[in-house]
C-alpha cells in the first residue's frame, strides 16, 4: 500500500519589517526588540496581525496604519495592546511625528538629544503588581519568573535621593516571554505611584526614564537603536 502524505505549506512571507531595540543603555547595547511594520496595510486582519506578532516572538511588534498621523496598533504575543510603552517609544524614533495615536488615546512625543519622549496617562495601562523589594541584589536574585500569578514588576532603590531604580518584569501570562526586558507601561504606573521622576534599570542593563507631567500625564523616554 503505497503512503501518500501532504506536503506542508511553506510559512507566509514576512511582510517588510523594521526591529529595533528601545530603552538601550548609554552604550547602545540591551533593549527591548520591537517588530514595526511599517505598511500596516499589508496585514489588514486583525487576526492575521496577531498571528504575525505570535510568530515573531518580540515582546511586541507594532503596525502603522498611518505613519503621518502616526496611527499604530499594538500586539504582544497572544493579545492586542490598546497601549503599550516601548512599542510608542520605538514607533517614534521612527516615524519622526509630534504625536502617535493608539487605541488608548493620543500619545504626545519629543525628541531631546539621545532620548525620545512619550507622554501618556498611567490610567492606560492595565493593573500590575508592582513589588518592592529591600535592595537591588534581591531584585537580581530573582527566579524567572517568580512563583504566583499575574503581571509583576519586581523593583528596589538603587539610590533613592537621586531616583535610581533597578527593577525586572515577569508577564507570567505564558512561556513565550518569561521576562520583559523593558517595561515602559509598568514604568509610568511606578512613576505615578512615587510621584516623581526615575531613571530605572531594567533587566539586564536597559535604561528608561520617566518624569510626572502636567494634567495627570507621565513622560516616559529612552534611547532607540536598530537591531543589528
Amino acid at each position: 500500500m503505497t503512503e501518500t502524505r501532504q506536503r506542508a505549506e511553506p510559512p507566509a512571507p514576512l511582510p517588510p519589517l523594521d526591529v529595533l531595540r528601545v530603552f538601550c543603555a548609554a552604550d547602545g547595547r540591551h533593549g527591548n526588540t520591537l517588530g514595526v511594520v511599517r505598511e500596516g496595510r499589508q496585514c489588514r486582519d486583525r487576526a492575521a496581525r496577531q498571528a504575525l506578532a505570535d510568530r515573531l516572538g518580540h515582546s511586541e511588534t507594532v503596525f502603522v496604519d498611518d505613519p503621518e498621523r502616526g496611527v499604530v496598533d499594538i500586539y504582544a504575543p497572544g493579545v492586542r495592546l490598546p497601549f503599550a510603552g516601548h512599542p510608542l517609544v520605538g514607533a517614534a524614533w521612527l516615524l519622526d511625528v509630534e504625536s502617535l495615536q493608539a487605541e488608548a488615546g493620543e500619545v504626545w512625543v519629543r525628541q531631546d538629544g539621545e532620548f525620545t519622549w512619550i507622554s501618556a496617562r498611567p490610567e492606560w495601562v492595565p493593573p500590575r503588581t508592582l513589588q518592592r523589594f529591600g535592595s537591588p541584589a534581591e531584585v537580581d536574585a530573582l527566579p524567572a519568573p517568580p512563583p504566583g500569578e499575574g503581571w509583576l514588576y519586581a523593583w528596589a532603590w538603587e539610590d533613592e535621593a537621586a531616583g535610581r531604580v533597578r527593577a525586572r518584569a515577569f508577564p507570567r501570562r505564558d512561556e513565550v516571554i518569561i521576562e520583559d526586558e523593558a517595561t515602559g507601561a509598568a514604568a509610568l504606573l511606578l512613576t505615578a505611584h512615587l510621584g516623581r521622576a526615575l531613571n530605572i534599570t531594567q533587566g539586564r542593563g536597559s535604561q528608561l526614564l520617566t518624569a510626572p507631567a502636567p494634567n495627570g500625564e507621565i513622560e516616559l523616554g529612552g534611547r532607540v537603536r536598530f537591531a543589528s
